[in-house]
């Protein structure tokens, strides 16, 4: 089945090869009925006219009511149709024009014209002022005016019909449209092409990664096997983020990072999302953690929310009756370790609080409770895909101790298969793991003498090879892909 759906009004507006997409006229896509109406979740609109109540404008409306994602959107279809509509974002684009111009050696020389093909220039020198055009008004083929005055300006951006596109564009448009789709031939001989495409978004140069490159490439050669290609990606590929079905984030994440913008675009886009941005934002916030668990009484370590309004002695006092010492304190989005201090009495409280304080007006306190190792349960939609014992670092209270020259000491593991896990180990973390969704979770909890408690909820778990998939092996990296697959199929 293919992907794609291209919409044009008259069959011989199309010059193109058509494998692996499905090309209709408008009447027949605005007439569909049944099951014929969702054969494919994206649909690119290629007619000559998207006039208010046209049936360049019906094509995209009904596609969007049918839970198709079209391309323009029904948004991006009125916002070019009057230049105070989009106004806004020229100065924008202007800037990246007139830098741009100053950089040629052999710059225009008045007025000119540049089309721009699935965010593909037809003139390369002009690369980056189309990514950016294109990143912002979603349409297959625009054509910018622009002119010169005091500087360079874009005069009017008007999309452009299959008619529009002059001969010597059309191989232009026929690699932008194949890179945009990641169609290629398929040589004779070789493996059936792909269904889906999934891309992994990783940060080269991170200390203490989600995933190692030996899972990163099981992920890619399992991927192979189900039809889907998978291709890592870093934050410089954040406009091609259309261009795939799904995206698995292996880097940390946090709300105030790039990692948090290419969720939040993915899922505007329609794709399928791991970590999706609820997750991020919730699970990354510890206070966010403690009041829900505290709302659904799941049991976790005694725990207050300090505000930096009414931070002092008195609260302190207080902190030390509650909890007695050592009392860890934390900061709401730290991570791997990071951002907490146990202190040992009042003193180390106020001084490591102030300190915590100045980054967030909320922080976290919370009695100590010492076990040699915490459990993490690895969860799937709700449900237990593997176990793992995170042993304390050697002589140190955390899984991970940072040293102050900025190296690092982890704590050893053991893994298990689900059903050899204690039975309110998994109970509870489920119990927790529900409470952010239906994704993929980390959830940490301690086999204590007052039972089990949870520690923590994280969104963009551990999945290292000889580790997380000691035990079931290539069943972990299949069990993820399998997900993505299910909810890309969803969305059909």
């Amino acid at each position: 089945m293919a992907r794609y759906t291209i919409i044009v009004d008259r069959m011989s507006d199309w010059k193109w090869p058509m494998e692996g997409l499905n090309l209709m006229t408008a009447e027949t896509f605005l007439t569909q009925t049944g099951k014929a109406r969702n054969q494919t979740t994206r649909v690119i609109n290629l007619c000559r006219n998207y006039k208010y109540l046209s049936a360049g404008y019906y094509c995209s409306l009904l596609a969007e009511a049918r839970g198709q994602i079209p391309m323009p959107t029904v948004a991006d279809v009125l916002i070019l149709q009057e230049k105070n509509q989009y106004s806004d974002s020229l100065p924008e684009l202007d800037a990246i024009l007139n830098k741009t111009v100053k950089r040629l050696t052999e710059p225009p020389e008045g007025t000119f014209q540049l089309t721009v093909l699935f965010g593909r220039a037809t003139d390369s020198r002009f690369k980056k002022l189309a990514d950016v055009c294109f990143d912002i008004f979603r349409y297959p083929a625009m054509r910018l005016e622009i002119r010169f005055g005091s500087r360079w300006k874009i005069h009017t951006i008007r999309p452009l019909g299959l008619h529009q596109i002059q001969e010597e564009e059309g191989p232009i448009f026929k690699e932008a449209l194949l890179s945009y789709t990641r169609l290629r031939k398929q040589p004779s001989g070789e493996r059936p092409p792909a269904l889906y495409s999934l891309a992994i978004l990783v940060e080269p140069e991170e200390a203490l990664p989600p995933s190692d490159q030996a899972a990163l490439d099981r992920f890619i050669r399992i991927g192979q096997s189900m039809r889907m290609e998978v291709e890592i990606i870093t934050r410089k590929d954040y406009r091609r983020i259309p261009e795939f079905d799904a995206l698995f984030i292996r880097t940390n994440t946090n709300i105030n990072h790039y990692t948090y913008e290419f969720a939040r675009k993915a899922e505007q886009e329609g794709l399928a999302v791991i970590d999706d941005p609820s997750s991020i934002l919730h699970c990354t916030n510890k206070v966010y953690l403690h009041e829900i668990l505290e709302t659904h009484k799941i049991p976790a370590p005694r725990s207050r929310t300090i505000n930096r309004a009414n931070f002092g002695p008195e609260l302190v006092a207080e902190l030390e009756r509650d909890m007695g010492y050592p009392i860890i304190l934390k900061i709401p989005d730290g991570s791997f370790s990071r951002g907490m201090y146990k202190a040992e009495n009042a003193e180390q409280v106020l001084r490591h609080g102030a300190e915590l304080l100045e980054h967030s007006r909320l922080i976290l306190a919370q009695e100590f409770v010492y076990t040699k190792f915490d459990w993490r349960v690895g969860l799937l939609r709700g449900e237990p895909l593997y176990v793992c014992q995170y042993m304390m670092s050697g002589k140190h209270w955390q899984i991970v101790n940072h040293k102050a020259d900025g190296s690092f000491r982890q704590g050893s593991f053991k893994t298990f298969a689900v059903d050899e896990a204690p039975a309110q180990v998994i109970r509870v973390a489920k119990q927790a793991a529900a409470l952010m969704g239906d994704g993929l979770y980390g959830v940490d909890v301690k086999e204590t003498e007052k039972g089990i408690l949870v520690i923590e909820v994280n969104d963009n778990p551990s999945l290292d090879h000889g580790v997380e998939d000691k035990v079931i092996k290539d069943t972990l990296y299949r069990s993820i892909l399998e997900e993505f697959i299910r909810r890309i199929e969803t969305r059909h």
